[in-house]
């Protein structure tokens, strides 16, 4: 049997397939993670994943005007050849699960289950999974495929190389400032208070972001935090928070992939959907109603999240953890 599990979205978004992935592997021969070009590291991440495809998504932008259709046209060719059984559609909440219906349907696919759409806490039937993780693993169950024996459905990568040659030795916290979105990044001057105040306090920092986040990164550093903005693909920043205490971050990917390695995390801003938030890790869920207090005089980052706020939740896991 081959089998098909589409995610368009982000790399968190595809990270949070996992368990359904494997859920699947259990009786397909060959599974397929087909996703958009920024899920796509994450997919490659998978155990279980055998081949990735990248679909065109319009909502990313990333495709010059007149080159998404052909795309399109060569990913129905390699469907339609590759010629699957079953596709699981695990399109989120907030986009419209017509596009990939189509895609599916035009790729000749017999059997498609598509996660339920009613994601309004009031809608919400009686037994509906709490997270994105657990629906998809409902999703599969639909058609048939169930964990392994021993499988405790969390998020989980391939292994990670060993990072202490770009981290240094010794216990660190990691701290992401920068988010795909950027209205969901924190507070520059926030964060870089944030790593002085946990450097103060005796943590080592690592700062981590992507290629075109170095300037963020060196400013959140401020030289007394490692600084590896730029200077981790995806398996190796899974190395890096694999080998940390506790990962803060406001941004969905850095968060899976923290769930996914089994790292606590304190969270800078509550997800959009809270059926998205780090998945089967401990953490501290700051910027909403239910965070910690300000402090009086204590400058508030984005959302009212003051860098005190996060130094109380990283020693809170730490505590918990010990």
């Amino acid at each position: 049997m081959k089998a098909l599990v589409v995610r368009l979205g982000g790399f968190g978004g595809v990270l949070l397939t996992g368990p359904a992935v494997r859920a699947v592997a259990t009786r397909a021969g060959h599974v397929t993670v087909v996703c958009g070009a920024r899920g796509a590291p994450a997919a490659r991440l998978l155990p279980h994943a055998d081949d990735v495809l990248v679909a065109e998504d319009a909502r990313q932008g990333a495709d010059p005007p007149g080159e998404g259709e052909a795309d399109t046209d060569r990913l129905l060719r390699r469907l339609r050849e590759d010629s699957y059984d079953v596709a699981l559609d695990l399109t989120p909440s907030h986009r419209s699960p017509l596009p990939v219906e189509q895609l599916l349907r035009t790729a000749r696919v017999p059997r498609v289950g598509a996660v339920d759409h009613v994601d309004s806490p009031a809608r919400r039937p009686q037994g509906r999974p709490d997270h994105a993780a657990e629906a998809a693993l409902q999703t599969a169950a639909r058609l048939g495929f169930s964990l392994r024996d021993g499988d405790d459905g969390r998020l989980r990568v391939v292994p990670s190389p060993d990072t202490a040659g770009v981290t240094g030795n010794g216990p660190y916290v990691v701290v992401h400032p920068g988010a795909g979105t950027p209205n969901r990044a924190w507070d520059p001057d926030g964060c870089a208070e944030a790593v002085a105040l946990l450097a103060d306090a005796g943590h080592r920092v690592v700062v981590t972001g992507g290629p075109h986040e170095t300037t963020l990164t060196r400013y959140v550093s401020g030289g007394t935090a490692v600084d590896l903005g730029g200077r981790t693909d995806a398996r190796t920043l899974a190395g890096v928070v694999r080998a940390a205490d506790v990962v803060v971050t406001g941004s969905t990917a850095p968060a899976q992939l923290a769930a996914a390695t089994g790292t606590p995390v304190v969270s800078l801003r509550s997800p959009v959907d809270p059926r998205r938030g780090p998945y089967g890790v401990p953490g501290v869920l700051l910027g909403d109603e239910t965070g910690p207090r300000a402090e009086a005089g204590a400058r508030p980052g984005r959302n009212g999240v003051t860098a005190h706020d996060v130094l109380r939740g990283v020693q809170k896991l730490l505590q918990e953890g010990a």
